[in-house]
């Protein structure tokens, strides 16, 4: 089936940004760098003056960079698989910086954005993808769980999760240093899946401190949201009774805004919230796709005129918010961890095989430790006996017999 054409059929009304219309999207800066207006989502990012969003535009910037990096690693050999995150950087470093520290994030598999807003070394990340660790951060250090490649699963967790901090007391206290939110990040192919729903349904009934994250980019591999979807997927949230928001996803005031309103509302005990955070994926959905097989030319470049990045860099460059010298600089750094992360991911090394024995469970386990030395006697079977092994063995029945 061609399917070039029948990508996303929801209205975009990307014009539009006061309307109350939840199938509007919210819009704080459009596409040509001019700061909008909005009743209900102007005054969350009111505080962001000059400074905040040059640092937001250096987030994505960097974001980019590391992103193109990682991509020509994986084409180079280097990494076993890439999912490339090319033009959804407003949508993660928008909600990443919303975050408070002690809230916790459930990332999917291309939140590269939103793990360097955490302060997590995004070079990290590529440890899993080099296929030598079954992680490569600890989650606690930045509350930022490790990636999850199971469509959806990981929403399951973090309801959970949100429902285990609902528990422990930490949600509307008023103490702004001890009241705690989650969020999860999807995809709009996640949303067609079992454990996406269910997850929602936990978070309703419970009013779990909940944020679902939901970044739209068009495409689950090879089908169109179209093909998933009869509605807008921020109705997704209302068919179970979660408050829904649709944004634009490439505008970073407009996701940080939400966003932080959602956040405030599930650490208040308001409970969950659903955000559309509406995108596209320039690049391929992995380094293993073919997108040029199922969607057109004049689709990405239509996309490409809205780039989250360029939009901002034309909000700072009018009115003189940002000169030259602060782009060269931030540019200066992008090439810099460009470098370095070329140079950090040709230096990795494998850690010892029985290392995933040791965050099975917080403290040892039995069974555990049954298997690893299962695991070290069937490793050992295989090494080869040494000249020193020779000279030491027991001399059998038959070579003595020789010997005699």
């Amino acid at each position: 089936m061609d399917v070039s054409s029948t990508t996303d059929t929801h209205p975009t009304p990307v014009t539009t940004s006061t309307s109350a219309d939840p199938d509007t999207l919210v819009q704080l800066l459009d596409p040509q760098g001019r700061r909008l207006d909005h009743p209900r989502y102007a005054g969350w990012a009111a505080h962001l003056d000059d400074d905040a969003v040059r640092g937001l535009y250096r987030d994505m910037v960097l974001t980019r960079r590391f992103d193109a990096e990682a991509t020509s690693l994986q084409r180079q050999g280097e990494l076993g698989l890439w999912p490339p995150s090319l033009g959804q950087e407003a949508a993660q470093v928008g909600s990443g910086r919303a975050l408070a520290a002690q809230d916790f994030v459930f990332p999917s598999y291309r939140e590269h954005g939103v793990a360097l807003t955490r302060g997590l070394d995004v070079r990290a990340l590529l440890r899993v993808f080099r296929g030598i660790e079954h992680g490569g951060w600890d989650p606690k250090a930045h509350n930022f769980h490790l990636y999850s490649f199971v469509i959806g699963s990981h929403a399951l967790h973090a309801t959970g999760y949100a429902m285990g901090v609902q528990r422990d007391g930490d949600v509307g206290t008023g103490e702004p240093d001890r009241d705690r939110a989650v969020v999860v990040y999807v995809g709009d192919g996640a949303t067609s899946q079992g454990d996406v729903h269910e997850a929602m349904v936990f978070a309703a009934v419970t009013n779990a401190p909940v944020v679902f994250v939901c970044q739209n980019n068009q495409w689950a591999i090879s089908v169109p949201t179209a093909g998933q979807a009869r509605v807008p997927l921020s109705r997704r949230g209302d068919g179970v009774g979660i408050p829904s928001v649709r944004v634009d996803g490439n505008d970073v005031l407009a996701t940080y805004a939400v966003t932080a309103e959602a956040l405030d509302r599930a650490r208040s005990g308001g409970g969950p919230t659903f955000i559309e955070a509406y995108t596209y994926r320039m690049g391929a959905h992995t380094t293993s796709d073919d997108p040029t097989r199922y969607r057109t030319r004049e689709e990405e470049e239509s996309w490409r005129q809205r780039d989250p990045i360029d939009r901002v860099r034309a909000y700072l460059g009018r009115a003189g918010r940002a000169d030259a010298e602060f782009f060269a600089a931030v540019e200066a750094e992008a090439e810099e961890l460009g470098r370095s992360t070329r140079e950090y991911c040709r230096a990795l090394t494998a850690s010892p095989a029985t290392a995933m024995f040791e965050s099975v469970y917080a403290a040892r386990h039995p069974l555990v430790e049954e298997e690893r030395a299962a695991f070290e006697a069937y490793q050992a079977s295989f090494a080869e006996p040494t000249r020193d092994d020779e000279l030491h063995a027991p001399v059998s029945d038959a070579r003595a017999a020789v010997a005699l």
